[in-house]
């Protein structure tokens, strides 16, 4: 718990006065249990008509003040046991000892599922979607938001939805909707550009994810897979919200029978008030809306239909004025000063439409039909002129003023783009799950035709004194030029089969599942097999603790991306990316507080046999296509989560990690790759005040270690250095308004079943993150790199309610 001053700050910042104390009361208080006499910890106490609140201590304990003298009704709800609603009139001054049994809540399945037949540790990180709701959320997606706080996940940019898994770039991470793999933007240059995430957090009923050594049934990626499914209701939901970034809105039925459910969502989104606080000053007009539908209609008991569609226009307008960046230390500190002409407009258009049949033949078996159509339009236009003075500064002793001594450069600089790319993919596959005992199979078969047009069209002029850079005495020149028509049409077929086998014996439980991918790509006739195996293990000396090693063969065939050379060709060299798995891991099940709590470690190595390399500025990735490597990535996951206060799920992790390449014939040997961060701690806090649990915080803190950086004069052949580390505090607090315990019922606030109000504080100690760097040369060629920064503190009101 925290201490006393941070719940008066919490007061404060809320500003929602509290419910007064009658002047008549009396007492009732008690032990809570369940039927076997466990003790409940963290079971929310209310008493109506006032609305008094208290929470169970983590012996179960409980007590309250209550108005004497008139009936009131106790009401006691904890989210894993039924409610509970009692009448009680006491006497003034009256004690009541009541200590009522809890019983636990049994969820009933409206349809038949195919599943294993014991599953004695999880193979993926399973992650609840209540933490959805109260997130403090910057970026494009609060699905990817609680991603990046999980071991082995980076990402330092607040603004983009992308993130870094063990070493691993943005391009190699597989998504799933519902069985169907969602692409990220091919033309995105900067998190402010990238728009809405795919995944609508309102319609997400389960979120599993792996870091590395997952299972063959999934694609051929060499990073990550992160598995959404969305919900199937059985009655009707809703809800809205509205802040100052956006709002939103979704709702989801079924007919009475449940044989048809429905669910729809609708976002809104604007960034443009985090971006008023970037070094760049202008005419911020984002806006990015998303309309996503899932209907399912069940035939019978064994046939059902699933229609998903997504609609996303995402849009950014932009028209600079000045930018202002002093950088440096206090013994050498500079400032950049540019004024800008021009504008720039970019839209992306992505529409995905998916069908999936299902067929239960019976309880053991499933089968699986998905076809699906994913499109996306991509325009980048902008013609921006600036013109820049780099300039020493005197900061006064203490650094509260500053000024101009001497100008080091000037110069101006044109940048000009006419980009275009579509993109269209149609996938069919056929799985199948069959549950024989103790031995789960599950295979598959599957198509996928790819069709890209890209229209490159992008060129840089520099100036410097006066004088063109690069310098030529006979004509004008261009720092960098890109000018290419691209057309690729290609076919994948691809096939997995995997078993999961569970068993016991004198030693303890055992889960082995064996699995092999097969891919074939006919735009280089090139196919291979990609086997995968784990083993998960408990012994009978601790039941408490769970082995797992895991290890696979892991292949990616190039993307769009991949395949281009520096000025926008595409290589005839293309390289099929490889990697071997090896991940040793342990979970740890104890009770601390008498609260549950689970501690995680993984080891893993990572021999990267075959890469593409590539830079990353700010969320773009240019990959070399022309060229080859090999590397390596190896580290340490260490993750905790638990009751840290009573009744709320609380984690952090830390992550440690090296990467390296060695690019062939460069000769310069193993360097580090552009994802070398060496640590990386994040932390996903909640926290309620114990009189009162309608007043909640949350907090999402992140710490990620310095990134290399090469300059672009030189590239690897030049020096590097390290970027600042990436520190950033997100605070959320919350005062519930009205819930299932609190429900109206008469008026318009009957239709409600709950209502909450949050203020988020981003970024609360005000830190300057780094994410790029623009660089400035000056007729001598000397190159300077001024820091691109990330957004400052901003304060964000935020209204949600359900229906």
């Amino acid at each position: 718990m925290v201490q006393s001053t941070y719940r008066l700050i919490l007061l404060l910042c809320l500003l929602l006065p509290l419910q007064l104390e009658a002047q008549q009361n009396a007492i009732i208080k008690g032990k809570i249990t369940d039927n076997k006499q466990n003790k409940i910890a963290g079971a929310h106490i209310q008493i109506e008509p006032i609305s008094q609140y208290t929470i169970s201590d983590t012996n179960g304990n409980y007590s309250i003040k209550v108005p004497s003298n008139s009936t009131f009704t106790l009401k006691i709800s904890h989210i894993s046991y039924q409610n509970i609603e009692i009448n009680f009139q006491l006497l003034n001054e009256e004690i009541k000892l009541f200590n009522p049994i809890l019983i636990v809540k049994q969820e009933q399945l409206k349809e038949v599922t195919v599943d294993s037949k014991k599953t004695i540790t999880d193979k993926n990180i399973s992650i609840s979607t209540k933490q959805l709701e109260q997130l403090p959320v910057t970026g494009n997606g609060a699905v990817e938001q609680i991603i990046k706080t999980l071991p082995g996940v980076s990402s330092n940019n607040e603004l983009s939805s992308q993130y870094s898994v063990r070493g691993g770039n943005f391009d190699e991470n597989l998504v799933y909707i519902n069985d169907v793999e969602i692409y990220r933007p091919n033309l995105v240059r900067s998190g402010q550009q990238e728009g809405l995430s795919v995944i609508n957090p309102d319609l997400v009923s389960s979120i599993q994810f792996s870091s590395g050594g997952y299972d063959a049934k999934y694609g051929d990626k060499l990073s990550s897979v992160l598995d959404v499914k969305y919900k199937t209701p059985n009655k009707f939901e809703a809800s809205a919200e509205a802040s100052l970034l956006g709002s939103s809105f979704h709702f989801a039925n079924s007919s009475k029978n449940n044989k048809l459910t429905y669910l729809a969502g609708i976002r809104y989104k604007t960034n443009a008030y985090l971006l008023n606080s970037l070094d760049t000053k202008g005419e911020y007009k984002p806006n990015y809306t998303d309309v996503q539908a899932l209907v399912n209609y069940r035939f019978s008991s064994s046939f059902s239909m699933h229609l998903w569609g997504s609609l996303s226009r995402n849009n950014y307008n932009f028209k600079p004025e000045t930018r202002n960046t002093s950088f440096g230390t206090i013994s050498e500190a500079l400032q950049l000063k540019i004024y800008f002409d021009g504008k720039e407009k970019d839209k992306y258009e992505t529409n995905i439409q998916a069908l999936t049949l299902k067929f239960h033949p019976n309880s053991k078996s499933l089968y699986r039909v998905i076809a699906s159509r994913y499109e996306t339009t991509e325009k980048e236009t902008f013609d921006i002129m600036g013109q820049y003075y780099l300039s020493d500064l005197f900061v006064s002793q203490g650094g509260s003023s500053s000024e101009s001594l001497e100008n080091l450069g000037v110069g101006t600089f044109i940048d000009h783009a006419r980009n275009k790319l579509s993109k269209k993919v149609s996938t069919i596959d056929i799985k199948g799950d069959h549950n024989r005992n103790n031995l789960f199979i599950q295979w598959g078969i599957g198509e996928k035709h790819e069709e890209v047009d890209d229209q490159i069209n992008e060129w840089q002029y520099q100036d410097s004194a006066g004088y063109s850079i690069p310098v030529s005495d006979s004509e004008v020149s261009l720092a960098y030029m890109k000018n290419a028509v691209n057309k690729i049409s290609s076919n994948h077929i691809t096939s997995f089969a995997q078993g999961t086998y569970v068993f016991q014996n004198s030693k303890g439980e055992f889960q082995i599942t064996g699995g092999l991918r097969y891919h074939f790509w006919d735009y280089n006739t090139e196919s291979f097999c990609s086997p995968r195996a784990s083993v998960n293990y408990i012994p009978n000396w601790q039941k408490k603790v769970k082995f797992r090693f895991a290890t696979g063969y892991y292949q990616q065939t190039p993307s769009y991306r991949e395949m281009l050379t520096n000025n926008g060709q595409i290589s005839t060299n293309v390289n099929l990316q490889k990697s071997i798995h090896y991940v040793l891991g342990q979970e740890y099940y104890f009770k601390a507080w008498n609260r549950p709590f689970k501690f995680s470690s993984e080891l893993y190595y990572k021999d990267l046999k075959s890469l593409t390399p590539y830079d990353i500025e700010n969320v773009r990735i240019r990959y070399y296509g022309d060229k080859k490597s090999k590397g390596y990535a190896t580290g340490l996951d260490l993750r905790i989560n638990g009751e840290f206060v009573p009744g709320t799920e609380s984690w952090a992790s830390l992550s440690i990690m090296k990467t390296e390449e060695d690019i062939i014939g460069d000769e310069l040997g193993y360097l580090p790759r552009p994802t070398d961060e060496r640590v990386n701690f994040s932390m996903f806090f909640q926290d309620y005040l114990p009189n009162n649990p309608s007043y909640k915080m949350h907090l999402s803190l992140f710490y990620g270690g310095k990134l290399p950086v090469w300059t672009p004069k030189k590239g690897k052949n030049g020096e590097s250095f390290r970027m600042p580390n990436y520190r950033r505090i997100d605070l959320g607090f919350s005062k519930i308004l009205l819930d299932e315990n609190t429900k109206y019922k008469t008026g318009l606030l009957k239709h409600f079943k709950s209502m909450w109000i949050s203020l988020e504080v981003f970024n609360v100690l005000d830190i300057n993150n780094t994410i790029s760097y623009l660089w400035i040369n000056d007729v001598s060629g000397n190159q300077y790199a001024i820091p691109n920064y990330l957004t400052s503190r901003k304060i964000n009101l935020k209204l949600t309610a359900k229906f």
